[in-house]
């Protein structure tokens, strides 16, 4: 059940526009997630950085360490999500109740390609991965990228 919220709280989230424009590499992870359903090899593979130790940090306190005045856009029962822009780019924060609604979440949202900067129970997400890096000093954690495997259709 906790997994079904978490993909529609990622599907919600593109719908409503809480995501920027996909770019060429998440448009091709999210083709390549369509060919693995159809016996293609285009599923999302995570990345991982090594770890950096980080606390919890609230949607808010993830917004004020960015610099940004996030707007709560949905709650579930494990979790919160909030977005903001910033020079023109969407960044999403969430903060989760468990650790394991937060891994729920990320293997969801590894689906549909992205960066994400994963700290204790919460998750940064936008730009780009030389931008989730730049946030590491400060907020710690490690940063999962989709990556995808094998060949699909070209």
């Amino acid at each position: 059940m906790r997994l079904l919220a978490s993909c529609l709280a990622v599907v919600s989230m593109v719908l409503a526009g809480c995501a920027a424009e996909l770019t060429e590499e998440e448009l091709r992870a999210a083709e390549g997630y369509g060919s693995h359903e159809e016996g293609g090899h285009g599923a999302a593979a995570p990345r991982t950085t090594n770890s950096m130790p980080s606390e919890f940090h609230t949607w808010r306190e993830l917004a004020d360490t960015v610099g940004c005045t996030a707007r709560l856009q949905g709650r579930a029962d494990d979790f919160r999500h909030a977005a903001c822009v910033k020079d023109g780019d969407t960044i999403v924060f969430l903060d989760f109740d468990s650790v394991e609604g937060q891994r729920d979440w990320l293997d969801s949202g590894l689906l549909y390609g992205g960066v994400y900067l994963v700290g204790e129970r919460w998750v940064l997400s936008g730009r780009s991965r030389e931008y989730m890096e730049s946030l590491r000093p400060e907020l710690g954690g490690d940063i999962e990228e989709a990556l995808t495997h094998g060949g699909g259709a070209s």
